[in-house]
């Protein structure tokens, strides 16, 4: 497989960041160490590149129809320039993705989808929009992606613009604005759980937006991060993770995101188990666990009840905000309630933990 590099690849190379494969992207895993970057982006501000993220424009007469039949959350509900977080489903209620739907206009919208589901996403679209008057465009490779997080990504991001930042709300956009002197899509979205923005842009103005970032953010404490403090990060606040807390195999219910699926707006793609899963409970639930006696669940590893088999680790690290080791896993649903003593067998050990509540980390004042 041939591995694809971001425009700011060698970008990366230049502020010392340390290269991995991630979904088939060389990108930085750490520059300054996974715990220095977490905690500068609690605290200040990180910039990260997402440029692998994949885009797709959905446009025409029947765009809105469309995406409320591809995806479980209600489409009908967006303003112009506001954003909804989505599951979209196969017809047996897995998951196909998770993605953002930014409204442009009322026959206009934009899709952002995770990287390493992105041939898959476009293959299900494309299948999915034969009945609809409708056009898709896959925008991936034209678009570059910049993420500013952390408290102080506003103060940043207002020595670059004219825009009225704080007038932009969680989960809107602004569609075309002028940073530094490009043209740039401004949303007010990450997946860290902090206040922060994103930046699209063209992929000609990426260093150079980076690098202008990082000269107006260095002395205020802003550093570049990488893909190991951005899991940590949603980690602690519990976003799910494409591959570990979602899949074809895992529902959004079972997953916890019912809140996002919307049984009464209309007929779309898993509908019937998502109601059955609804009505009646899962069987499975995504939970959260603290280790009580040392040791480090890693995704994969089974979990226990009294010697029996109950589920599976699907996230585990330490967790440095909040100094602990935690995990995601999905267990039968009888063993979810908070409290429940479980056991996480580690290289064949078993190792005790407990049950506890969601999401492990909240910002103050969210």
């Amino acid at each position: 497989m041939t591995v694809k590099q971001t425009p700011l690849y060698e970008t990366h190379l230049r502020y010392g960041g340390r290269i991995v494969e991630f979904g088939g992207w060389s990108l930085p895993v750490q520059y300054t160490g996974i715990k220095n970057e977490h905690q500068t982006v609690r605290t200040k501000a990180g910039v990260f590149d997402v440029s692998h993220m994949g885009e797709v424009v959905v446009n025409g007469p029947d765009a809105l129809a469309f995406l409320q039949r591809l995806v479980t959350n209600d489409v009908s509900k967006l303003e112009r320039n506001q954003i909804l977080y989505t599951p979209m489903c196969y017809k047996h209620g897995g998951t196909v993705d998770d993605l953002l739907v930014y409204k442009k206009d009322a026959d206009h919208y934009l899709l952002v989808i995770n990287a390493a589901n992105i041939e898959k996403d476009w293959n299900w679209m494309r299948e999915n929009a034969e009945e609809f008057d409708v056009n898709l465009t896959n925008i991936s490779n034209e678009t570059a992606q910049i993420a500013l997080q952390g408290p102080l990504s506003e103060t940043i991001v207002s020595k670059l613009t004219d825009a009225p930042l704080s007038e932009l709300k969680y989960y809107w956009f602004m569609p075309e604005i002028d940073i530094a002197g490009k043209k740039v899509l401004l949303s007010r979205t990450g997946y860290t759980g902090e206040d922060g923005f994103e930046i699209y842009c063209c992929p000609d103005d990426a260093t150079y937006l980076w690098d202008t970032i990082m000269e107006v953010g260095r002395p205020l404490g802003l550093l570049p991060a990488g893909l190991g403090c951005r899991d940590t990060l949603r980690f602690e606040v519990c976003f799910p993770l494409y591959g570990h807390e979602l899949s074809a195999d895992i529902s959004p219910i079972e997953a916890g995101l019912g809140i996002f699926v919307k049984l009464d707006k209309g007929e779309f793609n898993g509908q019937g188990t998502l109601q059955e899963q609804k009505t009646n409970g899962p069987k499975r639930r995504i939970v959260g666990f603290e280790m009580i006696d040392r040791g480090v669940a890693r995704a994969e590893y089974p979990i226990l009840v009294e010697g029996s088999y109950v589920g599976v680790v699907t996230t585990g690290t330490y967790a440095p905000s909040l100094d602990k080791n935690l995990g995601l896993g999905i267990i039968q649903a009888e063993y979810a309630k908070v409290g429940q003593k479980i056991d996480i067998e580690i290289r064949g050990k078993n190792v005790s933990a407990q049950v506890i509540s969601k999401p492990f980390y909240k910002r103050e004042g969210k």
